[in-house]
Protein backbone atom coordinates (compact mmCIF):
# COMPACT_ATOMS: atom_id res chain seq x y z
CA UNK A 1 0.00 0.00 0.00
CA UNK A 2 0.94 3.40 -0.78
CA UNK A 3 0.91 5.67 2.65
CA UNK A 4 -0.54 8.77 1.48
CA UNK A 5 0.68 11.97 3.03
CA UNK A 6 -2.35 13.97 5.61
CA UNK A 7 -3.83 16.68 3.39
CA UNK A 8 -2.74 18.97 6.12
CA UNK A 9 0.92 18.64 4.50
CA UNK A 10 -0.38 19.13 1.47
CA UNK A 11 -0.49 22.67 0.38
CA UNK A 12 -2.54 21.35 -3.06
CA UNK A 13 -5.44 20.30 -1.04
CA UNK A 14 -6.31 23.43 0.99
CA UNK A 15 -7.74 25.51 -0.51
CA UNK A 16 -6.90 28.11 2.23
CA UNK A 17 -2.97 27.35 2.25
CA UNK A 18 -2.74 28.49 -1.34
CA UNK A 19 -5.10 31.22 -0.41
CA UNK A 20 -2.47 32.44 2.48
CA UNK A 21 0.38 31.42 -0.18
CA UNK A 22 -0.78 34.03 -2.70
CA UNK A 23 -0.45 36.83 0.08
CA UNK A 24 3.00 35.66 0.56
CA UNK A 25 3.78 35.80 -2.82
CA UNK A 26 1.78 39.26 -3.38
CA UNK A 27 -0.77 37.44 -5.70
CA UNK A 28 -4.10 39.43 -4.43
CA UNK A 29 -7.19 37.12 -4.20
CA UNK A 30 -10.60 37.80 -3.22
CA UNK A 31 -13.92 35.30 -2.96
CA UNK A 32 -17.49 36.24 -3.07
CA UNK A 33 -20.43 33.95 -2.61
CA UNK A 34 -23.87 34.01 -4.02
CA UNK A 35 -27.38 32.22 -3.05
CA UNK A 36 -26.76 29.71 -5.91
CA UNK A 37 -23.78 27.66 -4.36
CA UNK A 38 -20.59 27.59 -4.87
CA UNK A 39 -18.00 29.98 -4.26
CA UNK A 40 -15.41 31.93 -6.89
CA UNK A 41 -11.96 32.70 -6.10
CA UNK A 42 -10.16 35.41 -7.88
CA UNK A 43 -6.54 34.04 -7.96
CA UNK A 44 -4.88 36.69 -9.77
CA UNK A 45 -5.48 39.46 -11.21
CA UNK A 46 -3.45 38.72 -14.22
CA UNK A 47 -1.10 35.94 -15.39
CA UNK A 48 0.02 38.18 -18.11
CA UNK A 49 -1.37 36.06 -21.43
CA UNK A 50 -5.19 35.23 -21.73
CA UNK A 51 -5.97 31.17 -21.47
CA UNK A 52 -7.62 30.20 -24.83
CA UNK A 53 -5.57 26.72 -24.46
CA UNK A 54 -5.72 24.71 -21.15
CA UNK A 55 -4.07 21.43 -19.30
CA UNK A 56 -3.69 19.96 -16.43
CA UNK A 57 -1.13 17.72 -15.93
CA UNK A 58 0.05 14.64 -13.03
CA UNK A 59 2.48 17.01 -11.30
CA UNK A 60 -0.14 19.73 -10.54
CA UNK A 61 1.15 21.96 -12.64
CA UNK A 62 -0.95 23.75 -15.26
CA UNK A 63 -0.10 24.47 -18.47
CA UNK A 64 -1.86 27.76 -20.78
CA UNK A 65 -1.34 29.14 -23.84
CA UNK A 66 -2.81 31.42 -26.76
CA UNK A 67 -1.65 32.47 -29.50
CA UNK A 68 1.66 33.88 -31.19
CA UNK A 69 0.01 36.57 -33.42
CA UNK A 70 -2.11 38.59 -30.84
CA UNK A 71 0.83 40.80 -30.63
CA UNK A 72 2.64 41.83 -27.34
CA UNK A 73 1.18 39.58 -24.20
CA UNK A 74 1.97 41.12 -20.38
CA UNK A 75 4.15 38.69 -19.45
CA UNK A 76 7.71 38.92 -20.73
CA UNK A 77 10.22 35.86 -21.48
CA UNK A 78 12.75 35.60 -18.89
CA UNK A 79 16.48 36.56 -18.74
CA UNK A 80 15.84 39.51 -21.51
CA UNK A 81 15.01 36.34 -24.40
CA UNK A 82 13.19 37.13 -27.20
CA UNK A 83 11.45 35.21 -30.25
CA UNK A 84 12.35 35.58 -33.75
CA UNK A 85 9.90 34.02 -36.46
CA UNK A 86 9.99 35.99 -39.88
CA UNK A 87 7.06 34.37 -40.52
CA UNK A 88 4.62 35.25 -37.55
CA UNK A 89 1.93 37.70 -39.11
CA UNK A 90 2.00 40.12 -35.65
CA UNK A 91 5.47 40.09 -34.11
CA UNK A 92 8.58 38.95 -36.31
CA UNK A 93 10.39 39.61 -32.99
CA UNK A 94 8.90 39.55 -29.68
CA UNK A 95 9.84 39.25 -26.11
CA UNK A 96 6.75 38.54 -24.72
CA UNK A 97 5.61 34.91 -23.59
CA UNK A 98 2.03 33.25 -25.26
CA UNK A 99 2.33 30.48 -23.21
CA UNK A 100 3.00 29.60 -19.28
CA UNK A 101 3.24 26.76 -16.61
CA UNK A 102 1.24 27.59 -13.74
CA UNK A 103 2.09 25.74 -10.08
CA UNK A 104 -1.28 25.22 -8.62
CA UNK A 105 0.39 24.89 -4.86
CA UNK A 106 2.00 28.42 -5.22
CA UNK A 107 -0.73 30.38 -7.59
CA UNK A 108 2.71 31.01 -9.53
CA UNK A 109 3.14 31.07 -13.38
CA UNK A 110 6.15 30.98 -15.32
CA UNK A 111 6.85 31.53 -19.02
CA UNK A 112 7.23 29.23 -21.32
CA UNK A 113 8.22 29.62 -25.44
CA UNK A 114 5.99 28.77 -28.36
CA UNK A 115 8.42 29.49 -31.83
CA UNK A 116 5.29 28.86 -34.06
CA UNK A 117 1.59 29.70 -33.90
CA UNK A 118 -0.51 27.83 -31.38
CA UNK A 119 -3.59 29.70 -32.60
CA UNK A 120 -7.05 27.20 -32.45
CA UNK A 121 -4.73 24.28 -31.75
CA UNK A 122 -5.12 21.21 -29.86
CA UNK A 123 -4.02 18.70 -27.75
CA UNK A 124 -3.81 15.55 -25.67
CA UNK A 125 -1.77 14.17 -23.16
CA UNK A 126 -0.01 10.57 -23.77
CA UNK A 127 0.13 8.01 -21.38
CA UNK A 128 4.12 8.97 -20.29
CA UNK A 129 2.37 12.16 -19.08
CA UNK A 130 4.13 14.70 -21.88
CA UNK A 131 1.57 16.90 -22.80
CA UNK A 132 1.24 16.46 -27.07
CA UNK A 133 0.16 19.63 -28.74
CA UNK A 134 -1.15 19.68 -32.37
CA UNK A 135 -1.20 22.31 -35.41
CA UNK A 136 -2.34 25.75 -34.98
CA UNK A 137 -2.32 29.05 -37.40
CA UNK A 138 0.19 30.39 -39.94
CA UNK A 139 3.54 28.81 -39.63
CA UNK A 140 2.25 26.35 -36.64
CA UNK A 141 -0.32 24.53 -38.27
CA UNK A 142 2.01 21.41 -39.21
CA UNK A 143 3.98 21.67 -35.52
CA UNK A 144 3.67 19.10 -33.01
CA UNK A 145 4.87 20.61 -29.92
CA UNK A 146 5.60 18.14 -26.67
CA UNK A 147 5.78 19.46 -22.75
CA UNK A 148 7.40 17.30 -20.62
CA UNK A 149 6.58 17.84 -17.09
CA UNK A 150 9.87 17.68 -14.65
CA UNK A 151 10.06 17.87 -10.78
CA UNK A 152 12.75 21.05 -11.52
CA UNK A 153 9.77 24.10 -12.11
CA UNK A 154 12.00 26.47 -13.68
CA UNK A 155 13.50 24.56 -16.46
CA UNK A 156 10.91 22.41 -18.30
CA UNK A 157 9.61 24.03 -21.79
CA UNK A 158 8.23 23.26 -25.39
CA UNK A 159 10.15 20.75 -27.52
CA UNK A 160 8.75 21.71 -31.14
CA UNK A 161 8.55 19.19 -33.99
CA UNK A 162 8.28 20.71 -37.51
CA UNK A 163 5.66 18.94 -40.16
CA UNK A 164 5.20 16.36 -37.98
CA UNK A 165 1.56 16.48 -39.11
CA UNK A 166 0.31 15.18 -42.77
CA UNK A 167 -2.14 18.17 -42.86
CA UNK A 168 -2.84 21.56 -41.40
CA UNK A 169 -4.72 21.03 -38.36
CA UNK A 170 -6.36 24.19 -37.09
CA UNK A 171 -9.72 23.86 -35.19
CA UNK A 172 -9.17 20.26 -34.89
CA UNK A 173 -10.07 17.73 -31.88
CA UNK A 174 -7.84 15.29 -30.42
CA UNK A 175 -8.42 11.57 -28.36
CA UNK A 176 -6.01 9.26 -26.95
CA UNK A 177 -6.70 5.47 -28.08
CA UNK A 178 -6.20 2.76 -26.37
CA UNK A 179 -2.83 1.72 -27.62
CA UNK A 180 -1.25 5.19 -27.19
CA UNK A 181 -1.21 7.11 -30.16
CA UNK A 182 -3.61 10.25 -30.49
CA UNK A 183 -6.10 10.41 -33.15
CA UNK A 184 -6.31 13.94 -34.48
CA UNK A 185 -9.90 14.38 -36.51
CA UNK A 186 -10.33 17.26 -38.67
CA UNK A 187 -9.82 21.35 -39.03
CA UNK A 188 -10.78 23.72 -40.97
CA UNK A 189 -11.05 22.09 -44.69
CA UNK A 190 -9.36 18.85 -43.28
CA UNK A 191 -12.35 16.20 -43.96
CA UNK A 192 -9.63 13.61 -42.62
CA UNK A 193 -7.72 12.53 -39.60
CA UNK A 194 -4.25 11.23 -38.58
CA UNK A 195 -2.56 9.49 -35.83
CA UNK A 196 0.45 10.65 -33.79
CA UNK A 197 2.96 9.01 -33.99
CA UNK A 198 2.24 9.11 -37.15
CA UNK A 199 4.35 7.34 -40.45
CA UNK A 200 7.22 8.74 -42.15
CA UNK A 201 6.08 10.77 -43.90
CA UNK A 202 3.05 11.67 -42.25
CA UNK A 203 -0.50 10.11 -43.70
CA UNK A 204 -4.36 10.79 -43.39
CA UNK A 205 -7.26 9.13 -43.49
CA UNK A 206 -10.53 10.24 -45.75
CA UNK A 207 -13.85 11.21 -43.46
CA UNK A 208 -15.81 12.35 -46.03
CA UNK A 209 -18.59 12.85 -42.74
CA UNK A 210 -17.19 15.99 -41.79
CA UNK A 211 -17.29 17.05 -44.90
CA UNK A 212 -21.08 16.20 -45.23
CA UNK A 213 -21.60 18.67 -42.17
CA UNK A 214 -19.64 21.27 -43.56
CA UNK A 215 -21.74 24.29 -43.79
CA UNK A 216 -20.78 26.96 -45.96
CA UNK A 217 -19.95 29.52 -45.44
CA UNK A 218 -20.63 29.28 -41.56
CA UNK A 219 -18.60 25.47 -41.20
CA UNK A 220 -20.41 24.57 -38.13
CA UNK A 221 -18.00 21.25 -37.78
CA UNK A 222 -14.89 22.48 -36.24
CA UNK A 223 -13.70 21.32 -33.24
CA UNK A 224 -15.79 17.92 -33.75
CA UNK A 225 -17.36 16.34 -30.57
CA UNK A 226 -15.11 12.71 -30.38
CA UNK A 227 -15.15 10.52 -27.25
CA UNK A 228 -13.39 6.78 -27.40
CA UNK A 229 -16.30 4.27 -26.40
CA UNK A 230 -15.48 0.89 -24.23
CA UNK A 231 -15.73 -0.67 -27.18
CA UNK A 232 -12.83 0.96 -29.03
CA UNK A 233 -14.66 3.17 -31.37
CA UNK A 234 -15.45 6.78 -31.62
CA UNK A 235 -18.62 8.93 -31.14
CA UNK A 236 -17.92 11.80 -33.39
CA UNK A 237 -20.78 14.56 -33.73
CA UNK A 238 -20.45 17.37 -35.90
CA UNK A 239 -22.99 20.04 -36.56
CA UNK A 240 -26.53 17.89 -35.88
CA UNK A 241 -25.29 14.69 -36.93
CA UNK A 242 -22.77 11.51 -35.03
CA UNK A 243 -21.77 8.81 -36.27
CA UNK A 244 -19.65 5.57 -34.68
CA UNK A 245 -16.35 5.10 -36.52
CA UNK A 246 -14.00 2.54 -36.88
CA UNK A 247 -11.06 4.61 -37.02
CA UNK A 248 -8.70 1.60 -37.69
CA UNK A 249 -10.33 0.55 -40.97
CA UNK A 250 -11.71 4.18 -41.64
CA UNK A 251 -15.33 2.38 -41.67
CA UNK A 252 -18.57 4.07 -40.26
CA UNK A 253 -20.49 1.53 -38.35
CA UNK A 254 -23.79 3.44 -37.95
CA UNK A 255 -25.18 6.70 -37.63
CA UNK A 256 -27.19 7.90 -35.02
CA UNK A 257 -30.20 9.98 -34.95
CA UNK A 258 -29.89 13.89 -35.87
CA UNK A 259 -30.51 15.89 -32.88
CA UNK A 260 -33.62 17.17 -32.93
CA UNK A 261 -34.08 20.97 -33.94
CA UNK A 262 -31.59 21.37 -36.88
CA UNK A 263 -29.78 24.20 -35.16
CA UNK A 264 -25.82 23.26 -35.18
CA UNK A 265 -23.72 22.51 -32.13
CA UNK A 266 -20.04 23.03 -33.33
CA UNK A 267 -17.80 25.77 -33.95
CA UNK A 268 -18.90 28.39 -34.42
CA UNK A 269 -22.19 27.52 -33.53
CA UNK A 270 -20.66 26.59 -30.25
CA UNK A 271 -22.27 24.08 -28.11
CA UNK A 272 -20.44 21.30 -25.89
CA UNK A 273 -20.11 18.05 -24.95
CA UNK A 274 -19.38 14.99 -22.30
CA UNK A 275 -19.66 11.40 -22.31
CA UNK A 276 -21.11 10.98 -19.33
CA UNK A 277 -19.13 8.72 -16.62
CA UNK A 278 -18.89 4.91 -17.42
CA UNK A 279 -19.87 3.01 -15.14
CA UNK A 280 -18.07 -0.25 -15.02
CA UNK A 281 -19.77 -3.35 -14.24
CA UNK A 282 -18.99 -7.48 -14.77
CA UNK A 283 -22.20 -8.57 -14.93
CA UNK A 284 -23.49 -6.52 -17.81
CA UNK A 285 -22.69 -6.64 -21.50
CA UNK A 286 -19.08 -4.84 -22.72
CA UNK A 287 -18.63 -4.81 -18.90
CA UNK A 288 -20.79 -0.92 -18.40
CA UNK A 289 -23.96 -0.50 -17.13
CA UNK A 290 -24.48 2.18 -20.23
CA UNK A 291 -22.70 4.37 -22.36
CA UNK A 292 -24.60 7.75 -22.56
CA UNK A 293 -23.20 11.24 -24.42
CA UNK A 294 -25.14 14.62 -23.46
CA UNK A 295 -24.69 17.68 -26.06
CA UNK A 296 -25.98 21.18 -24.15
CA UNK A 297 -26.08 24.65 -26.17
CA UNK A 298 -25.02 26.25 -29.35
CA UNK A 299 -26.32 28.57 -31.76
CA UNK A 300 -29.78 29.63 -33.87
CA UNK A 301 -28.70 28.38 -37.64
CA UNK A 302 -27.81 31.39 -39.35
CA UNK A 303 -26.01 32.75 -36.46
CA UNK A 304 -22.89 33.88 -37.45
CA UNK A 305 -23.72 35.87 -40.45
CA UNK A 306 -26.35 37.69 -38.35
CA UNK A 307 -23.62 38.21 -35.65
CA UNK A 308 -21.38 39.77 -38.04
CA UNK A 309 -24.48 41.72 -39.14
CA UNK A 310 -25.24 43.41 -35.71
CA UNK A 311 -28.06 40.86 -34.97
CA UNK A 312 -27.45 38.69 -31.76
CA UNK A 313 -30.01 35.85 -31.82
CA UNK A 314 -30.18 33.99 -28.72
CA UNK A 315 -28.76 30.95 -27.85
CA UNK A 316 -29.91 27.40 -27.48
CA UNK A 317 -30.97 26.44 -24.24
CA UNK A 318 -31.51 22.57 -25.10
CA UNK A 319 -29.50 19.55 -24.19
CA UNK A 320 -29.90 16.01 -26.21
CA UNK A 321 -28.55 12.93 -24.51
CA UNK A 322 -28.41 9.85 -26.10
CA UNK A 323 -27.59 6.38 -24.93
CA UNK A 324 -25.50 4.76 -26.84
CA UNK A 325 -26.00 0.84 -25.95
CA UNK A 326 -29.86 1.55 -27.08
CA UNK A 327 -30.80 -1.36 -29.33
CA UNK A 328 -32.51 1.78 -31.34
CA UNK A 329 -30.94 5.07 -29.55
CA UNK A 330 -32.79 8.13 -29.85
CA UNK A 331 -32.21 11.70 -28.62
CA UNK A 332 -33.45 12.63 -25.34
CA UNK A 333 -33.79 16.59 -24.95
CA UNK A 334 -33.56 19.05 -22.03
CA UNK A 335 -33.74 22.53 -21.24
CA UNK A 336 -31.25 24.21 -19.51
CA UNK A 337 -32.23 26.94 -17.31
CA UNK A 338 -30.91 29.70 -19.32
CA UNK A 339 -29.32 29.20 -23.13
CA UNK A 340 -25.83 29.34 -23.59
CA UNK A 341 -23.41 29.22 -26.33
CA UNK A 342 -19.46 28.69 -25.92
CA UNK A 343 -19.70 26.75 -22.63
CA UNK A 344 -17.61 24.28 -21.63
CA UNK A 345 -18.72 20.79 -20.02
CA UNK A 346 -16.73 19.44 -17.12
CA UNK A 347 -17.24 16.33 -15.23
CA UNK A 348 -16.61 17.05 -11.51
CA UNK A 349 -15.15 14.49 -8.94
CA UNK A 350 -18.69 13.41 -7.54
CA UNK A 351 -19.89 12.32 -11.30
CA UNK A 352 -21.89 15.45 -11.96
CA UNK A 353 -21.67 17.92 -15.02
CA UNK A 354 -20.59 21.48 -14.46
CA UNK A 355 -21.22 23.73 -17.73
CA UNK A 356 -19.76 26.99 -16.75
CA UNK A 357 -18.81 30.15 -19.39
CA UNK A 358 -20.00 31.38 -22.08
CA UNK A 359 -22.88 33.48 -23.66
CA UNK A 360 -26.45 33.70 -23.72
CA UNK A 361 -26.79 35.23 -27.61
CA UNK A 362 -24.73 35.62 -30.61
CA UNK A 363 -22.32 32.94 -31.37
CA UNK A 364 -18.28 32.10 -31.37
CA UNK A 365 -15.96 34.85 -33.13
CA UNK A 366 -14.29 37.91 -33.11
CA UNK A 367 -16.77 39.92 -31.11
CA UNK A 368 -19.85 37.84 -31.98
CA UNK A 369 -21.13 36.85 -28.42
CA UNK A 370 -23.20 39.06 -26.11
CA UNK A 371 -25.25 38.82 -22.87
CA UNK A 372 -22.06 36.95 -20.62
CA UNK A 373 -23.64 33.47 -19.17
CA UNK A 374 -22.29 34.38 -15.62
CA UNK A 375 -23.83 31.73 -13.70
CA UNK A 376 -22.38 28.09 -14.07
CA UNK A 377 -25.10 25.35 -13.92
CA UNK A 378 -24.88 21.75 -12.75
CA UNK A 379 -26.43 18.75 -14.44
CA UNK A 380 -26.98 15.82 -11.77
CA UNK A 381 -26.74 12.47 -14.55
CA UNK A 382 -28.91 10.41 -11.85
CA UNK A 383 -31.81 12.79 -10.79
CA UNK A 384 -35.39 12.30 -12.31
CA UNK A 385 -35.77 14.53 -15.52
CA UNK A 386 -36.63 17.38 -15.05
CA UNK A 387 -34.75 17.86 -11.98
CA UNK A 388 -31.32 17.85 -13.34
CA UNK A 389 -30.23 21.50 -13.85
CA UNK A 390 -29.05 23.62 -10.47
CA UNK A 391 -27.82 27.36 -11.12
CA UNK A 392 -24.82 28.21 -9.13
CA UNK A 393 -23.43 31.57 -8.11
CA UNK A 394 -22.29 34.18 -10.74
CA UNK A 395 -19.33 34.86 -11.26
CA UNK A 396 -17.87 39.00 -11.88
CA UNK A 397 -16.04 38.21 -14.77
CA UNK A 398 -17.29 37.82 -18.32
CA UNK A 399 -16.09 34.15 -19.53
CA UNK A 400 -16.60 34.39 -23.75
CA UNK A 401 -14.61 33.45 -26.82
CA UNK A 402 -11.85 31.92 -25.85
CA UNK A 403 -11.91 31.24 -22.12
CA UNK A 404 -11.19 27.66 -20.42
CA UNK A 405 -11.76 25.38 -17.64
CA UNK A 406 -10.70 22.62 -16.36
CA UNK A 407 -11.27 20.44 -13.25
CA UNK A 408 -8.29 20.46 -10.33
CA UNK A 409 -6.90 17.42 -8.35
CA UNK A 410 -8.22 19.02 -5.31
CA UNK A 411 -12.01 19.49 -6.54
CA UNK A 412 -11.89 23.24 -7.56
CA UNK A 413 -12.26 23.84 -11.01
CA UNK A 414 -9.74 26.71 -12.37
CA UNK A 415 -11.25 29.39 -14.96
CA UNK A 416 -9.24 31.76 -16.99
CA UNK A 417 -9.05 33.15 -20.79
CA UNK A 418 -12.05 34.83 -22.60
CA UNK A 419 -10.57 37.30 -25.98
CA UNK A 420 -13.19 37.90 -28.03
CA UNK A 421 -11.22 40.65 -29.45
CA UNK A 422 -8.78 40.27 -32.83
CA UNK A 423 -5.72 41.42 -30.54
CA UNK A 424 -4.97 42.16 -26.88
CA UNK A 425 -7.29 44.98 -26.38
CA UNK A 426 -8.35 46.12 -22.83
CA UNK A 427 -10.39 49.31 -23.38
CA UNK A 428 -12.19 50.39 -26.37
CA UNK A 429 -14.60 46.87 -26.83
CA UNK A 430 -17.11 45.68 -25.52
CA UNK A 431 -15.22 42.70 -23.64
CA UNK A 432 -11.22 43.21 -23.15
CA UNK A 433 -9.14 41.16 -23.38
CA UNK A 434 -9.23 38.58 -20.15
CA UNK A 435 -6.40 37.85 -18.03
CA UNK A 436 -7.81 37.09 -14.49
CA UNK A 437 -7.19 33.61 -13.04
CA UNK A 438 -10.06 32.42 -10.96
CA UNK A 439 -11.34 29.33 -9.40
CA UNK A 440 -14.48 27.88 -9.00
CA UNK A 441 -15.57 25.66 -5.78
CA UNK A 442 -18.70 23.42 -6.21
CA UNK A 443 -21.10 23.04 -2.97
CA UNK A 444 -19.35 20.16 -1.99
CA UNK A 445 -16.74 21.97 -0.89
CA UNK A 446 -18.40 24.16 1.30
CA UNK A 447 -17.47 24.35 5.05
CA UNK A 448 -20.84 22.40 5.97
CA UNK A 449 -19.65 19.22 4.06
CA UNK A 450 -16.23 18.85 5.57
CA UNK A 451 -16.95 16.12 7.79
CA UNK A 452 -18.68 14.41 5.06
CA UNK A 453 -15.92 14.31 3.12
CA UNK A 454 -13.54 11.55 2.36
CA UNK A 455 -9.65 11.48 2.67
CA UNK A 456 -7.85 8.55 1.05
CA UNK A 457 -4.69 7.51 3.50
CA UNK A 458 -3.62 4.44 1.36
CA UNK A 459 -3.86 3.09 -1.96
CA UNK A 460 -1.67 0.81 -3.85
CA UNK A 461 1.42 2.12 -6.09
CA UNK A 462 0.44 4.93 -8.15
CA UNK A 463 0.55 2.49 -11.34
CA UNK A 464 -1.65 -0.20 -11.65
CA UNK A 465 -2.29 -2.61 -14.55
CA UNK A 466 -6.22 -3.30 -15.97
CA UNK A 467 -9.11 -5.65 -14.32
CA UNK A 468 -6.73 -5.49 -11.23
CA UNK A 469 -7.86 -5.79 -7.60
CA UNK A 470 -7.34 -2.53 -5.94
CA UNK A 471 -7.24 -1.82 -2.36
CA UNK A 472 -8.50 1.70 -0.77
CA UNK A 473 -8.02 3.01 2.81
CA UNK A 474 -10.07 6.32 3.47
CA UNK A 475 -10.39 8.09 6.42
CA UNK A 476 -14.48 9.42 6.73
CA UNK A 477 -15.16 11.88 9.83
CA UNK A 478 -19.09 11.90 9.42
CA UNK A 479 -21.00 8.70 7.48
CA UNK A 480 -24.35 10.12 6.62
CA UNK A 481 -26.42 7.54 6.60
CA UNK A 482 -25.37 3.42 6.15
CA UNK A 483 -25.16 1.38 9.19
CA UNK A 484 -22.73 -1.39 9.55
CA UNK A 485 -22.74 -4.37 7.76
CA UNK A 486 -22.19 -4.76 3.84
CA UNK A 487 -22.59 -1.56 2.70
CA UNK A 488 -21.02 -1.71 -0.33
CA UNK A 489 -23.31 -4.78 -1.48
CA UNK A 490 -26.30 -3.31 -0.13
CA UNK A 491 -26.20 -0.12 -2.93
CA UNK A 492 -24.02 -2.11 -5.43
CA UNK A 493 -27.06 -2.47 -7.93
CA UNK A 494 -27.91 1.54 -7.40
CA UNK A 495 -27.74 4.21 -10.16
CA UNK A 496 -25.34 5.90 -7.30
CA UNK A 497 -23.85 3.89 -4.64
CA UNK A 498 -23.42 5.04 -0.99
CA UNK A 499 -19.23 5.49 -1.63
CA UNK A 500 -17.86 5.31 -5.24
CA UNK A 501 -14.25 5.24 -6.24
CA UNK A 502 -13.98 7.18 -9.51
CA UNK A 503 -10.94 8.09 -12.06
CA UNK A 504 -10.85 10.97 -13.82
CA UNK A 505 -8.86 11.78 -17.07
CA UNK A 506 -7.12 15.27 -16.88
CA UNK A 507 -8.67 16.94 -19.70
CA UNK A 508 -7.16 19.40 -23.07
CA UNK A 509 -10.13 22.32 -22.72
CA UNK A 510 -10.38 25.08 -25.70
CA UNK A 511 -13.42 26.64 -27.55
CA UNK A 512 -15.76 24.91 -25.31
CA UNK A 513 -14.86 21.45 -25.45
CA UNK A 514 -12.27 19.44 -22.92
CA UNK A 515 -10.73 16.63 -25.02
CA UNK A 516 -10.27 13.35 -23.57
CA UNK A 517 -12.42 13.81 -20.94
CA UNK A 518 -13.80 10.74 -19.22
CA UNK A 519 -15.04 9.21 -16.16
CA UNK A 520 -14.73 5.61 -14.93
CA UNK A 521 -16.59 4.18 -11.69
CA UNK A 522 -14.88 1.22 -10.91
CA UNK A 523 -16.74 -1.36 -10.30
CA UNK A 524 -16.56 -2.13 -6.02
CA UNK A 525 -15.91 -6.14 -4.95
CA UNK A 526 -16.13 -5.34 -0.96
CA UNK A 527 -15.73 -3.27 2.16
CA UNK A 528 -15.31 -2.90 5.97
CA UNK A 529 -15.01 -0.82 8.74
CA UNK A 530 -11.42 -0.63 10.07
CA UNK A 531 -11.15 -0.82 13.53
CA UNK A 532 -9.19 2.55 13.90
CA UNK A 533 -12.06 5.28 14.45
CA UNK A 534 -13.81 6.91 10.85
CA UNK A 535 -11.61 4.71 8.92
CA UNK A 536 -12.93 2.38 6.01
CA UNK A 537 -11.64 0.14 3.69
CA UNK A 538 -12.66 -0.74 0.19
CA UNK A 539 -11.72 -2.67 -2.36
CA UNK A 540 -12.44 -2.12 -6.80
CA UNK A 541 -11.44 -3.82 -9.75
CA UNK A 542 -9.54 -1.54 -11.84
CA UNK A 543 -10.51 -0.55 -15.69
CA UNK A 544 -10.97 -3.79 -17.57
CA UNK A 545 -9.67 -3.01 -20.80
CA UNK A 546 -7.55 0.34 -22.69
CA UNK A 547 -11.19 0.59 -24.39
CA UNK A 548 -12.74 1.29 -21.06
CA UNK A 549 -9.73 3.54 -19.78
CA UNK A 550 -6.91 4.70 -22.14
CA UNK A 551 -3.24 4.13 -20.76
CA UNK A 552 -2.04 6.85 -19.08
CA UNK A 553 -2.41 9.67 -15.31
CA UNK A 554 -5.84 10.01 -14.19
CA UNK A 555 -7.07 11.48 -10.80
CA UNK A 556 -8.75 8.97 -8.23
CA UNK A 557 -11.34 9.77 -6.09
CA UNK A 558 -12.75 8.36 -3.55
CA UNK A 559 -16.88 9.95 -3.11
CA UNK A 560 -18.99 9.92 -0.36
CA UNK A 561 -22.57 10.75 -1.23
CA UNK A 562 -21.38 12.97 -4.07
CA UNK A 563 -18.92 14.25 -1.56
CA UNK A 564 -15.44 13.48 -3.22
CA UNK A 565 -12.32 12.88 -1.72
CA UNK A 566 -8.94 15.65 -2.46
CA UNK A 567 -7.72 13.57 -5.61
CA UNK A 568 -4.64 11.20 -5.96
CA UNK A 569 -3.01 10.83 -9.29
CA UNK A 570 -2.62 7.27 -10.57
CA UNK A 571 -1.55 5.86 -13.61
CA UNK A 572 -2.51 2.77 -15.45
CA UNK A 573 -1.02 0.80 -18.44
Amino acid sequence: MREVPSCRSQALFLPLTVWICCLLLGARSSAHQGNGGGEWQLLRHSIGISAMHMQVLHNDKVIMFDRTDFGHSNLSLPFGRCRNDPEDVALKKDCTAHSLVYDVATNVPRPLTVQTDTFCSSGAVAPNGRLVQTGGYNDGDRVVRVFSPCSDFENCDWHELPNALAARRWYATNHILPDGRIIIVGGRRQFNYEFFPNSDPPEKFDLLFLQETHDVPDENNLYPFVHLLPDGNLFIFANTRSILLDYASGRILREFPEIPGKNPRNYPSTGSSVLLPIRLSERHPCGVRAVEVLVCGGAQKGSFAKAIAGEFLTALSTCGRLRLTDPSPEWEMETMPMPRVMSDMLILPNGQVLIINGAMSGTAGWQLGRNPALNPVIYQPGAPRGQRFSVMSASSVPRLYHSTAVVLPDGRVLVGGSNPNVNYSFSGVDYPTELRLEAFSPPYLSPDAAESRPRIVALPAGEFGYKQPLTIEFELTSWTSMEEGMWWEEYNEQEEEEVEVKMLSPTFTTHSFSMNQRMVVLEMVEGSRLSAPSMYRVTVLSPPTAAAAPPGYYMLFVVHRRIPSPGIWVRIQ
